[in-house]
């Protein structure tokens, strides 16, 4: 394992934490040097998130020790961490937006300082590290990547030992990328140890000197990045052979529109939405179509119109040649459409429900037995659910689990396999494998590839630029509610398409399939 020679800066000894008769970390032992940049590392599940609450203080280990510069510690909240010297950003923001960057950042901050010198100290401190801040701008009109430097910016005011970062890039181009690893390095030579957690591997070879490797709440390994791939990474993770993707000869040329959207516009309908912006492109039978962009340029409001949760005028739609722009979502998919969106829990389904009562919210009307009348047929729900968990490998505790008992990946496989089990014409999806380990995000591109090979048209929507590179055969960019032309994804390449999320590119015009 290689050191910055900072000394020790974290020990975790025999650290565990228990659920009932569930470990959720059992035994950790590892330890972090000033000045070190750590992964760490494991599939949905692992216990990675318990670990990292731990050390922020947000929960309490019921078994071994914390050591701070060698000395047992107690952390009792996330003040108490912050006054150690722990920072944390999480992987999902905690900003008002509302507030302005100076005012979120006061939150965090000791009571005695005035909101004047604060923001002072933002500016000066963005601005050295070359992450510029505005201290008066409100939250609502900066870039998704801009809200992460203002959440950075925020535990560097903190002046921390050791940064937590959960998931840093999962909204940043590969230019944003290249910057914060530039501040992350900058830290670490001057003596922050920073511990990273990321399910993109080749980020991790690159930037980070040492990894530990959690499964099941174990440690289950430890090594240096650089000497690894990507995929022997992944297997240390998930603990056996990764699936890898079964390229397929695209198809798609001539074959009929399936999916056809025209001069679609749509006004935000709060302050905070994106407004669509005369978009246009198809998708073609047997095709995966992939639509790049950072988080907050109108991929959701984009996937609402599509889905018919939110109706436009018929036209700008069209399934099959046909109109739906007016219709609802299971006249929809009536027509042969289907939908995945990006929240699984509370959007594609609701948690404390049953798997099966979870089918009849999305089949009802789409399957002959599965009601007689206004009542519903328990029985073929649950067949239904049993069909799906084996068709795509769905992993559960027991026979009919709620769906928030469900690991990540294993929920996704259940909602992606819900929506196409009946053989769709179209398939939207929005974020497939957001948080999703490295073995169920191959499984499931795999299906989408396997799905568009038996004919239908597959739209992803997608933060993930690996991702869409490997499944895609066409792409195109989203940036302000405006979308590119698509091009055929071996005609570009990471940094074009990072330039053209800024906005860099002409909006398509007219049809594009």
């Amino acid at each position: 394992m290689t050191t910055n020679g900072g000394g020790t800066l974290l020990a975790l000894d025999g650290i565990s934490k228990y659920y009932g008769s569930f470990k959720a970390n059992d035994q950790i032992n590892f330890a972090i040097q000033a000045g070190e940049i750590h992964a760490l590392l494991g599939e949905n599940g692992a216990g990675k998130s318990t670990l990292v609450k731990m050390l922020y203080g947000s929960l309490q280990p019921d078994e071994g020790r914390i050591l701070w510069q060698g000395k047992p510690v107690h952390i009792s909240n996330p003040a108490e961490a912050r006054a150690l010297g722990v920072g944390m950003v999480f992987q999902h923001f905690s900003l008002f937006d509302a507030l302005t960057v100076a005012e979120n950042i006061a939150l965090a901050m000791p009571k005695d300082q005035k909101l004047s010198d604060i923001a002072k100290r933002l500016e000066a401190v963005s601005k050295e590290y070359g992450l510029p801040l505005k201290a008066d701008a409100r939250i609502h009109d900066l870039s998704v990547g801009e809200r992460q430097r203002v959440e950075i910016v925020r535990c560097l005011l903190q002046e921390p030992k050791l940064l937590i970062l959960d998931e840093p890039t999962s909204v940043l181009t590969p230019q944003e990328s290249e910057d914060l690893f530039k501040v992350l390095r900058r830290l670490s030579s001057e003596g922050t140890a920073i511990l990273y957690i990321s399910h993109k591997l080749a980020e991790v070879q690159a930037l980070c000197q040492n990894a530990t490797i959690l499964r099941h709440g174990k440690v289950v390994g430890e090594c240096v990045p650089a000497e690894e791939t990507p995929l022997s990474l992944a297997k240390m993770m998930v603990g056996d052979d990764i699936h890898e993707i079964a390229p397929r000869a695209t198809t798609s040329d001539g074959a009929e529109v399936i999916l056809q959207v025209s001069d679609l516009t749509a006004d935000g309908l709060t302050g905070f939405e994106t407004s669509l912006k005369h978009i246009n492109f198809g998708v073609r039978m047997g095709e995966v179509a992939g639509i790049a962009g950072i988080a907050g340029n109108g991929q959701s409001e984009l996937f609402a119109v599509l889905s018919g949760e939110r109706t436009s005028a018929p036209d700008m739609v069209k399934i099959n040649g046909e109109p739906v722009g007016h219709l609802s979502i299971l006249q929809r998919r009536k027509k042969g459409a289907m939908f995945v969106s990006e929240e699984r829990l509370g959007h594609a389904a609701v948690p404390e429900m049953s798997l099966s009562d979870n089918v009849v919210l999305t089949r009802h009307g789409l399957e002959k037995d599965l009601q007689t009348g206004p009542f519903i047929r328990h029985g073929t729900a649950k067949r239904l659910k049993d069909k799906i968990a084996q068709m795509f490998d769905v992993r559960k505790g027991n026979d009919d689990p709620t769906a928030m008992s469900l690991s990540g990946g294993n929920l996704q496989k259940f909602v992606l396999g819900r929506e196409v089990m009946a053989g769709a014409k179209l398939v939207i999806v929005n974020q497939p494998t957001w948080g999703v380990d490295a073995g169920s995000a191959a499984q499931l591109r795999q299906n989408l590839i396997d799905l568009a090979a038996a004919g239908a048209a597959i739209l992803v929507i997608s933060q993930d630029l690996d991702e869409l590179f490997e499944i895609s055969d066409r792409l195109a960019t989203m940036a302000e509610g405006e979308l590119s032309d698509f091009v055929p994804t071996s005609q570009t390449n990471r940094n074009e398409v990072g330039l053209k999320m800024t906005g860099a590119f002409v909006p398509a015009e007219g049809a594009s399939a």
